[in-house]
């Protein structure tokens, strides 16, 4: 008698589909939702929504890759955007931004991204979440093109940024975003339109710039690795919480490239030990173990004078066309160009006088105020524009600024499994 061949049932959890944006925005991607796109439970902050976001993303990934999500297996593509519309109506859209970690379960909400940024006015006038007839209005009837101010709430630190977005009238006179052109990025192989970013008033008015009061303090570093128990530090709060120390001090050049730091296991540990220790000096921490749960700040970084070095890229940087040069730390690696709100803490920095990385720019024996300076970077150079100004004795920034580009890489749904968050 043949016998039945029986099989229980698979159990599975199915797929479900949500619209996303996948942006490249300066050195950076990520991929970025409407808040009202997202599924009902993730709306909110919470458990559900780091989980799904780590779906998306990949992570964590023991194997560094995040080959089953989004991300690129970096800390400039482990990204997420949650965008919505403002109920101010000092704003055109909220933005909130979360640094997936590769390797762990957690995401870092604490900063912001100033790379992605520069696609956050893109892609909210793509979504619809900036007004239309602002969109229209932007370009002159005469005219086939202009610029539309997007004004963004970051919601991670609470500021106002404004996008300065191309935008043009296509063949049926709809207002559509402006993607490419010819503006040239450092650390991007193909030319963008220019988007421009004011940060405004990137520190808040009631705390200093400078955590410890002091534009230059003693940074005791012992059992950090160093041969000597302190060495000089500015210590900053503009953009992103930064430590910035000089490159002799670490035993660098600051023409470093990603090659010469991140294969190094001994010298990253030692890195992520000054970066933890910093950030108790600048009071983020109480113990240096807290820094193992915010990994996204403070950002380590080293200055030195101009110089000329060979980019990433194999270009050469001439040292007389910049004013620095300046290597920093992301997620424990060196990074690749510059992170956005990094060159924040550098122009706020470098134009407030006696700082480190003022001093490097050539300005510690002078008087003069710098309003802008070119610094060298792994993939290239970069140009940043600054304000700062003492009020009652403390020292404020009250807006940077920089170019950079953004362009849409693909729209459509991402898939999560059901049972992932």
């Amino acid at each position: 008698m043949a016998q039945t061949n029986t099989q229980s049932k698979a159990s599975f959890a199915p797929q479900l589909s949500v619209p996303a944006t996948y942006m490249r925005g300066g050195t950076s991607k990520g991929t970025f939702f409407k808040l009202s796109d997202l599924p009902e439970r993730c709306q909110v902050a919470g458990e559900s929504r780091d989980n799904f976001l780590l779906r998306v993303i990949g992570s964590p990934d023991p194997y560094g890759k995040q080959i089953d999500g989004l991300g690129n297996g970096s800390s400039s593509t482990s990204k997420t955007v949650i965008l919505s519309a403002s109920s101010s109506s000092d704003h055109d859209v909220n933005y909130l931004f979360g640094q997936v970690n590769i390797a762990k379960p957690m995401i870092d909400w604490a900063g912001n991204c100033g790379n992605l940024t520069a696609a956050v006015g893109a892609c909210a006038i793509n979504m619809g979440l900036v007004d239309a007839d602002k969109s229209a209005n932007s370009i002159d009837d005469n005219a086939d093109s202009g610029i539309c101010e997007v004004r963004i709430w970051q919601e991670n630190i609470g500021k106002t940024i404004i996008a300065h977005v191309p935008v043009y009238k296509d063949a049926n006179h709809k207002v559509q975003v402006q993607e490419t052109g010819d503006f040239e990025l450092d650390g991007v192989t193909f030319p963008a339109a220019e988007v421009k970013i004011e940060f405004i008033d990137p520190v808040d008015a009631t705390s200093d710039m400078f955590p410890t009061g002091n534009l230059v303090d003693d940074f005791d570093v012992t059992d950090c690795g160093l041969n000597v128990d302190s060495v000089k530090a500015t210590f900053i709060s503009a953009g992103i919480p930064t430590i910035f120390m000089k490159a002799e001090d670490l035993g660098f050049t600051g023409t470093e490239l990603q090659g010469d730091i991140n294969s190094d296991d001994a010298l990253l540990a030692k890195l992520e030990k000054i970066r933890a220790t910093g950030g108790v000096a600048m009071g983020l921490f109480k113990d240096v173990s807290e820094a193992q749960t915010s990994q996204h700040i403070p950002k380590l970084a080293w200055v030195g004078n101009a110089q000329s070095y060979t980019a990433s890229s194999g270009k050469s940087v001439d040292g007389s066309e910049i004013d620095l040069v300046v290597r920093a730390m992301s997620m424990g690696q060196l990074h690749h160009a510059m992170m956005g709100t990094a060159a924040v803490a550098i122009a706020a920095a470098a134009t407030t006088q006696g700082t480190l990385v003022n001093q490097a720019a050539g300005c510690g024996q002078s008087e003069q105020q710098l309003s802008e300076v070119r610094f060298g970077h792994p993939s290239g150079t970069l140009l940043v524009g600054g304000k700062t100004e003492q009020v009652d004795g403390s020292w404020q920034a009250k807006k940077v600024s920089m170019s950079r580009s953004a362009r849409r890489i693909m729209v459509g749904e991402v898939f999560v499994p059901a049972d992932a968050f």
